[in-house]
C-alpha cells in the first residue's frame, strides 16, 4: 500500500480517538472543555468519623477554671483571717459572716510571759476551779475556770494566765452575727493578728454544756487537736445556736463578774470583725478560791 495511504489511515484513526483518550496533560484536552466559574470552585466531600473541636473553651472548661479560682481565693481569704473561734471563719463555719473562734493556735508569737509552757500543760485536777481576773482599760472581768468542764483546756488556760502569757494581748476579733447580734470577743493571740499561739496545741475534749452569754471557751481551727492560747467570750444567748452547730469549742468556764466590760470591749470596736484599735488585756491574774 502506498505510503500516503498509510498516512491517511493514521490521521483518520487519530480523528476517531475521543478527547477522553488523550493524556491529561495535553493542552488540547483542556481546550476541549474550558472550566466555567462554577467548575472552578473547590468541591467539598463529607468527612466521616472525624470530630471537630472548636478553639473556644467549652462552658464546662471555663466553669472549671472559675471554680479553681474561687477555691484559690477562698483559701487565701481563710488563711488571712485565721483566728476566729472556729478554724478560720466562725465558731462553727463562719455562720456570722466571718466570725469564729479559731485561728492558728499552734503558731508562736511574742509574749510578755516568763517560764510559760512549751507543750500541753497538766490538766486541772477534777473538781477544782480557778479564778482568773482580766484587767482591761474598759474594766475588769472575773472568769471562773472549772476543771470538770474541760480539764485539759482549763489547765492550759490557767497555766498561760499564771505565767503572764496573756498580759498585753488584745481582743483582736469582735464579730457580729448577720442579723447584727453581738457574737463574741476573742483574744489570747500574742501576735494580735488571729494567727498566733503559744507554739503548741492541746488535745480535744467533748463539750458538756451549752454555749450562752458569758461562756468562756477556747478558739480552734477546723483541724483536730488545734486549740492553743486563743479564747473567746460569748456575748448573747442567741450565739449558742450558732456555736452548737459545731460544738467543738472546749468550754472552760464563765464570766462571773464584769460582763459589762465584755460589752464595752465589743462596743469600742464598733462590732467589726477585726477592730483597728483593739482593747488589750493589761494583766491577767490567777487565784485559787
Amino acid at each position: 500500500m502506498p505510503d500516503s495511504s498509510k498516512g491517511k489511515r493514521r490521521r483518520g484513526s487519530q480523528r476517531q480517538r475521543s478527547p477522553q483518550d488523550a493524556p491529561p496533560n495535553q493542552a488540547g484536552n483542556h481546550e476541549a472543555k474550558r472550566p466555567t466559574d462554577r467548575d472552578s470552585r473547590p468541591r467539598t466531600r463529607p468527612v466521616k468519623d472525624v470530630t471537630v473541636q472548636s478553639g473556644i473553651p467549652t462552658i464546662a472548661f471555663a466553669g472549671g477554671i472559675i471554680v479553681v479560682l474561687v477555691i484559690a481565693l477562698a483559701g487565701a481569704f481563710l488563711f488571712l483571717r485565721q483566728g476566729n473561734p472556729t478554724g478560720g471563719a466562725s465558731p462553727s463555719g463562719n455562720p456570722a459572716g466571718g466570725a469564729s473562734p479559731s485561728g492558728n493556735p499552734g503558731a508562736s508569737g511574742a509574749t510578755g510571759g516568763t517560764n510559760c509552757p512549751t507543750s500541753q500543760p497538766d490538766p486541772l485536777p477534777a473538781g477544782q476551779t480557778r479564778t482568773v481576773t482580766l484587767q482591761t482599760p474598759k474594766g475588769n472581768m472575773v472568769l471562773t475556770i472549772k476543771a470538770d468542764l474541760s480539764p485539759i483546756a482549763a489547765g492550759n488556760f490557767v497555766a498561760l494566765a499564771s505565767c503572764g502569757f496573756y498580759d498585753g494581748t488584745v481582743f483582736h476579733r469582735t464579730p457580729t452575727l448577720q442579723d447584727g447580734t453581738p457574737f463574741v470577743i476573742q483574744g489570747g493571740d500574742p501576735t494580735g493578728t488571729g494567727s498566733g499561739g503559744p507554739g503548741y496545741t492541746i488535745k480535744d475534749e467533748p463539750v458538756k454544756t451549752p454555749y450562752k452569754r458569758g461562756t468562756v471557751a477556747m478558739a480552734r481551727t477546723s483541724a483536730p487537736d488545734s486549740v492553743g492560747s486563743q479564747f473567746f467570750i460569748v456575748l448573747d444567748d442567741k450565739d449558742g445556736d450558732v456555736l452548737k452547730s459545731a460544738n467543738t469549742y472546749q468550754i472552760i468556764g464563765d464570766v462571773t463578774s464584769g460582763m459589762e466590760t465584755a460589752d464595752a470591749i465589743f462596743a469600742a470596736s464598733g462590732g467589726v470583725e477585726l477592730p483597728e484599735n483593739p482593747i488589750p488585756i493589761t494583766k491577767a491574774t490567777v487565784a485559787n478560791p
